[in-house]
């Protein structure tokens, strides 16, 4: 016996949905994004500044960065609900994703941290800056300016990547149109649909950082 797919056309109300999902993707982007950072920034300073910190905080960037991000959404989920407090699909997405962009982010701060010339920390010393001086006056301006474009660049990887957070049973942009695509069989109509608007979210961070770059360099 042979079964048939009844398919249905889109309407008008599928596009709300496809706007909740939209929705969802950005909320999610700006909450990993901003508390990611944050933390990062924290643990990138730590890690440059006390090898102490070094090398208690390695296991946690070394793990991180080596297991798929798909299948940290399923362990932290199956890890909360295992201890019996399960959390919202939302919330499983951005602690997963904040952890993530925190490493990520980690290294960039290192890295630019790093790039700072020991002549412009030892002359800011001898003026009279205590340690907390030559870091907010000194070294963290000029970090900034070397981590910045590598930091645009992992926020819009971190964009992309919340597409995995359906994983766990929430509902983004990418999700809402595979649930219609099953409905309705579009498939090439609402991916495009779909690539259009995560370049619409992408393309005008990744211009106005251009701008923010020369503004840095002026």
């Amino acid at each position: 016996m042979q079964f048939q797919l009844a398919y249905s056309e889109l309407q008008w109300s599928d596009l709300q949905f496809v706007l909740q999902g939209l929705w969802r993707t950005i909320l999610l982007t700006v909450l990993a994004g901003v508390f990611g950072t944050l933390l990062g920034g924290v643990i990138g300073w730590a890690r440059e500044s006390s090898a102490a910190a070094r090398h208690l905080l390695a296991p946690y960037v070394d793990v991180t960065r080596s297991i798929p991000l798909i299948i940290q959404f399923i362990l932290i989920n199956s890890a909360f609900a295992a201890f019996g407090s399960a959390l919202e699909p939302l919330e499983i997405g951005v602690l997963t994703l904040s952890l993530y962009m925190a490493v990520l982010t980690s290294e960039l701060v290192r890295s630019g941290l790093r790039s700072v010339r020991p002549e412009l920390k030892k002359a800011s010393r001898s003026l009279g800056m205590s340690y907390w001086q030559e870091l907010r006056l000194v070294s963290m301006p000029l970090a900034v300016r070397t981590v910045f474009p590598g930091w645009i660049g992992t926020l819009i990887g971190l964009t992309k990547d919340t597409a995995l957070v359906s994983v766990v049973g929430y509902i983004e942009l990418l999700r809402a149109a595979q649930i219609l695509i099953t409905r309705t069989n579009e498939a090439l109509l609402l991916l495009t649909g779909v690539g259009v608007a995560y370049f619409l979210i992408c393309y005008p961070i990744s211009h106005y950082s251009l701008a923010v770059e020369r503004r840095m360099e002026a």
